[in-house]
């Protein structure tokens, strides 16, 4: 079973190193054809349907893009579709989430202190809510608001900030940033498979057949194009903010994400201008920092997780487990000799004001909490305590191993 432990936090570094890759393949094509669009210029000389061109050089060669508004009056052989970048993505994002935050749903999805939910019910509440994301939004794309686009955009963001809250009244703080981000990552990418795709398959075929094809469907991919280009940097500050407790731990952690939103749109207003003009607005970068000064001010309001409130708190089925088990207490004692001091709610180690990742190392409830996260970092591994901190010796790391070991051999 330990061993199981072991291939599993492989499997989760494997899967995350995949999400990473499709991650920087997809925002690197999105970001590309956004300026490539913005950047076309007309050219009387193009042939008949084209909006515009763009030359371009890179690689030691020229490349001239044209794009038409529609589609070209003859359909070329080869066409290459923009597509797996996306799909693979939120395909291994999906897999990363159910990894982390489903299977170690204990320790990183839910927060005893919050709400009072069994684990399925913590599943059923991250699946459904990232569903019910996308079809509110769809909908949203697809009444009266369709010609309002500012409105639209604002509604969208007027969700964020809602889900972000509820997000936050329910699960780890860890966890409500990193399903915001899942969230709009989920609308992202069903906009591609939902609207996008069928849209230029659609005109494709008309193509084929040799009928007109309706101008329509290239204006609702390009507007849900340019939703996605909007949403990609909040969506990549989300997905790392798990490892920064200032951007998760704090209590207006739910203000700091909703935020982030407003940043992206600056600065993508910023790029996007100077793709399109050579210039882009400067008073973008005071309104990004601006906002960024606002989130490292919210970001010092302590969460409220107080010692005394772990230590009086009823210990979990889980935590429970592990609490019980035979070697608890030598664990415990090594874990409080040898991590607590950085991972305390009041740090003691040098001028560190927060214990790293948020995480506490404290109460009994804490050590058992974290039992699987103390094994593989402080028992199989070295990797904690850092050795220019504390010299954690080898009967102190053997007895963290014993403890684990005898729960999971249950």
């Amino acid at each position: 079973m330990y061993d199981l432990a072991i291939l599993w936090d492989w499997i989760a570094f494997s899967v995350r190193w995949l999400h990473v890759i499709t991650a920087m393949a997809w925002i690197g094509a999105s970001f590309y054809f956004i300026a490539l669009d913005l950047m076309l210029k007309p050219n009387q000389a193009l042939p008949d349907g084209a909006y515009g061109e763009e030359w371009e050089v890179h690689g030691g060669g020229f490349y001239h893009t044209v794009k038409y508004l529609v589609a070209p009056a003859r359909m070329p052989e080869h066409l290459t579709w923009h597509k797996w970048q996306s799909y693979a993505t939120w395909l291994s994002g999906a897999a990363l989430l159910a990894i982390i935050y489903w299977v170690g749903g204990e320790l990183y999805l839910l927060d005893p202190t919050k709400a009072d939910l069994a684990l399925w019910q913590g599943i059923a509440i991250s699946a459904g809510s990232l569903t019910i994301g996308w079809l509110l939004y769809d909908a949203m794309c697809k009444s009266r608001l369709a010609d309002s686009p500012t409105l639209l955009m604002l509604l969208l963001f007027v969700i964020l900030v809602i889900m972000s809250w509820g997000y936050n009244q329910i699960f780890t703080g860890r966890a409500a940033l990193l399903h915001l981000g899942a969230f709009t990552a989920t609308i992202m990418t069903a906009n591609v498979f939902f609207q996008i795709m069928p849209n230029q398959r659609i005109v494709v075929e008309d193509l084929k057949a040799d009928r007109q094809p309706d101008p329509k469907y290239g204006k609702i991919a390009k507007v849900r194009s340019t939703h996605n280009n909007y949403l990609t940097l909040p969506v990549v500050f989300l997905m790392l903010s798990n490892h920064y407790p200032l951007a998760f731990a704090t209590e207006f952690a739910w203000i700091i994400a909703s935020l982030i939103f407003l940043t992206g749109v600056t600065i993508r207003h910023y790029f996007n201008t100077m793709h399109k003009t050579g210039k882009g607005p400067i008073w973008t970068w005071g309104v990004t920092v601006g906002l960024m000064i606002a989130i490292a001010w919210l970001s010092t309001f302590s969460s409220g997780n107080t010692f005394e409130d772990a230590e009086a708190r009823a210990l979990t089925p889980y935590e429970q487990q592990y609490a019980s088990a035979a070697g608890f207490d030598a664990a415990y004692e090594a874990v409080l000799g040898n991590c607590s001091m950085c991972h305390a709610r009041e740090p003691l180690w040098g001028n560190m004001q927060w214990a790293p990742k948020d995480v506490h190392l404290e109460t009994p409830g804490d050590v058992a909490r974290q039992a699987s996260a103390i094994y593989l970092q402080a028992g199989v591994s070295h990797a904690m305590p850092p050795p220019s901190a504390v010299q954690m010796g080898d009967e102190a790391r053997q007895a963290i191993v014993a403890w684990v070991r005898e729960v999971r051999s249950q």
